[in-house]
């Protein structure tokens, strides 16, 4: 959410911020509510101040002047329901425009429509020339029997699977080396709970505006969530830190739910876009500073880069334009692995810069020193690895001529020592 003193401000930077990132919000309208809104909490204020001194002056009046008093008093109560009723309306449409407003994007972000318009920043490793015809993850998984999407969509329906075997093996072993990274770095781990409470969706930003891509539970008002990044951040929300926790830095291994509406006929094919994965997230909180957010957002980008690096995978980075960039992001990075079956770089990491949108949303403060004024907090926040995912690249840059993958050397301590994958079959699907 916005300081509303700065939309009053500079309501165009706003209304251009939005129009940027293809959100549709109504800012003069928001200025108009927000000045009869302020009008009318005005009048209240000097109605309660004219009701007690006048309330207070009653008993010293002489009987015509109690009875003018009287009246005067009831003709302040007929203004105050009249203002009441007009906060009362207005109230709610004044919260449900500021949720939407977005946060206007920094200088140096790119103006673009979508993804394809997002500006390379550096490329990383190189691209692996193959001296035989190589297979897709997919093919790999089957022949090896370690991914099974016929049983994952008979049981579960579209873009769902099994890890099997090895598959589940190097899965796991990713995740917890990506996770003990985060550790050595002095990151807290967090086990998560995976079911929000909607105060919490609107506090991290994601309602409104993503409730289409959500499970929700209606029976219970909970949400199943998309990402670690809702529970960490908003773990301490509603609180007032002292300044000499910060910054706090979280970790969390968990599972993630994604309707992905929207995106029928899209990456249909292997692990790509599915409905479940697990990742590991980080999240930042830290003070109310452009420079300490922008310090931390090349942190948590480096975290991500050394975990790639570790695996031997080439990537490259890039800035996202302003058409690609959600309501609260005032920038972020992307980090995109090579894939060769899909013959491109392709997105497995985002991360991203808020400064204090979600922490005014969960109310989010630190107690500034010195001052001892109560200011909103920055958050930040970027995945370690998300898999199945980062599977395609690993099995698919990885494999050898025989139709082995060979285990990337970071990950052999987690699998028991093992150096290559050979598989086991395991029967198909039989109607």
């Amino acid at each position: 959410m916005i300081d509303i003193k700065q939309i009053r401000e500079d309501p165009q930077r706003f209304a251009a911020a939005s129009k940027a990132k293809k959100f549709d919000v109504d800012i003069d309208r928001l200025i108009e509510v927000d000045a009869g809104l302020r009008s009318a909490k005005q009048q209240l204020q000097e109605i309660s101040t004219d009701k007690n001194r006048i309330g207070k002056s009653i008993p010293k009046l002489s009987p015509d002047e109690k009875q003018a008093a009287l009246s005067r008093l009831s003709e302040l109560k007929q203004r105050e329901a009249k203002y009441d009723q007009d906060v009362r309306e207005l109230q709610p449409e004044f919260d449900a425009l500021m949720q939407q407003v977005a946060q206007p994007a920094d200088e140096d972000v790119p103006l673009g429509e979508d993804d394809t318009e997002n500006v390379e920043i550096r490329k990383e490793g190189s691209i692996r020339q193959f001296d035989f015809e190589p297979k897709d993850h997919m093919q790999l998984g089957l022949d090896l029997g370690i991914i099974d999407v016929e049983r994952g969509v008979k049981l579960a329906g579209a873009r769902n699977y099994f890890l099997k075997g090895d598959g589940a093996l190097l899965h796991w072993a990713v995740l917890r080396f990506a996770m003990d990274h985060m550790i050595g770095k002095g990151y807290v781990p967090l086990s998560v709970p995976l079911l929000m409470k909607d105060e919490a969706m609107r506090g991290t930003g994601y309602y409104p505006g993503s409730e289409d891509q959500t499970y929700r539970m209606e029976k219970d008002q909970l949400n199943l969530v998309g990402t670690a990044e809702v529970p960490l951040t908003a773990y301490r929300m509603g609180e007032i830190l002292d300044a000499e926790e910060l910054p706090l830095k979280y970790a969390a291994l968990s599972s993630c739910f994604r309707r992905e509406a929207g995106a029928a006929g899209k990456d249909t094919y292997g692990l790509y876009r599915i409905h479940q994965f697990d990742k590991v997230e980080q999240v930042v909180i830290c003070e109310n500073s452009v420079e300490a957010s922008a310090k931390f957002h090349d942190e948590i980008l480096s975290n991500a880069e050394a975990v790639m690096q570790a695996l031997e995978l080439p990537y490259r980075v890039a800035n996202v334009c302003t058409g690609d960039l959600g309501r609260g992001q005032a920038k972020k990075f992307d980090i995109e692995a090579w894939m060769p079956s899909r013959e491109n770089y392709c997105e497995t990491h985002s991360a991203s810069k808020f400064y204090e949108f979600q922490a005014r949303r969960m109310n989010l403060r630190y107690k500034e020193p010195g001052t001892k004024k109560n200011v909103f907090c920055h958050t930040l926040n970027n995945t370690v690895i998300a898999s199945p995912r980062i599977l395609i690249p690993i099995l698919e840059l990885y494999q050898n001529a025989d139709g082995s993958v060979t285990v990337p050397r970071v990950l052999r301590p987690y699998m028991n020592g093992r150096d290559t994958l050979q598989g086991s079959k395991f029967p198909r699907v039989r109607s």
